[in-house]
């Protein structure tokens, strides 16, 4: 879900771009003139009359393929940022930032902004939507062109990221959330905006019936809580779903390898309705090959994998025989 939720990781041209000066701002509604904080120069975050607006401007019609829903309303960019808990020498991270609504509101925030977007159009945009409504504040903003789901530390060209704060696509918020934890550990705490039920899954402890694969690997990066729900009326157009915040903090994974205990939660979840000596067997090269690790790593071979820890399953990968 990003400002424009699926367009911020289909395949695009890499590059970045410095913020820079424009004329020709839209009349804004005063209301949503207001800054986010006093701590810096404050910018005019965008309400429904300035996205409808810029989306005409660049003949951008939002559709249910590409999953695009567009936030509009400022008091919830103000709640993202204020629930992310950033530091004015933070970096921020965010991921489709569409048309700049969450994007303001981060440069009021944080030391400097990455603003990963696909789209050419949105992307070269952004930096003049930026001089318009927050022309003090423009030089923190680097635009880089690019598919999130390939980013790597070296497409940034400034400091490292240390927060990931984004509205991601609904379709591909789990790969992007673990491709940045392990292509960026500069990045040690997040908040993301993502349909209720994947926040539900990714926060989700052992034990519950919604822990599974993506719970378990973001376990391995850190420690996740769901931060609140968000109103489809926030966006534009409204979704036919709910959206949730998810929080996380960076921790220190467990001993092991992180591909071999990937490689066996995704195994044992697979066939989540077996016990994990069955559900292991082809993992493992038979049921009795599973049995012999899964008690070499401490686990009764009797139980589901839903079970299971990341540190269970790490000790299962270096237990694999």
């Amino acid at each position: 879900m990003s400002d424009a939720r699926s367009r911020s990781t289909r395949a695009g041209a890499g590059g970045a771009t410095p913020g820079a000066p424009a004329d020709g701002a839209p009349a804004a509604d005063p209301a949503d003139a207001e800054p986010l904080t006093g701590a810096s120069p404050g910018a005019r975050l965008l309400g429904p009359a300035e996205v409808r607006s810029l989306a005409r401007s660049l003949d951008l019609r939002p559709t249910k393929r590409w999953g695009q829903n567009f936030v509009h309303d400022p008091n919830t960019v103000r709640r993202v940022v204020r629930t992310a808990g950033l530091a004015a020498h933070d970096v921020a991270l965010e991921v489709g930032p569409g048309l700049g609504s969450l994007t303001l509101g981060l440069l009021e925030a944080t030391a400097a902004v990455y603003a990963v977007e696909v789209d050419p159009v949105l992307a070269t945009r952004l930096p003049v939507t930026v001089a318009e409504r927050a022309p003090a504040l423009a030089s923190r903003l680097v635009v880089v062109c690019a598919d999130a789901l390939r980013l790597q530390a070296e497409d940034l060209p400034g400091p490292p990221p240390t927060a990931l704060v984004a509205n991601l696509p609904y379709n591909v918020a789990v790969p992007v959330v673990l491709h940045l934890l392990a292509a960026l550990p500069s990045v040690r705490r997040g908040l993301v905006m993502v349909q209720a039920e994947v926040a539900e899954r990714l926060a989700a402890e052992p034990g519950s019936r919604v822990y599974g694969v993506p719970s378990a690997k973001l376990a391995w990066f850190a420690a996740a809580r769901r931060a609140g729900p968000v109103p489809r009326s926030v966006f534009w157009p409204v979704p036919n779903v709910d959206s949730a915040l998810l929080a996380f903090d960076r921790r220190e994974p467990p001993p092991g390898d992180r591909a071999a205990t990937f490689a066996v939660i995704d195994a044992a979840f697979a066939q989540r309705r077996k016990v994990l000596r069955s559900a292991l067997a082809g993992w493992a090269g038979s049921a009795a090959a599973a049995e012999e690790a899964l008690r070499a790593a401490e686990v009764y071979p009797r139980v589901r994998a839903e079970r299971l820890s990341v540190g269970d399953f790490a000790r299962l990968a270096a237990a694999r025989p």
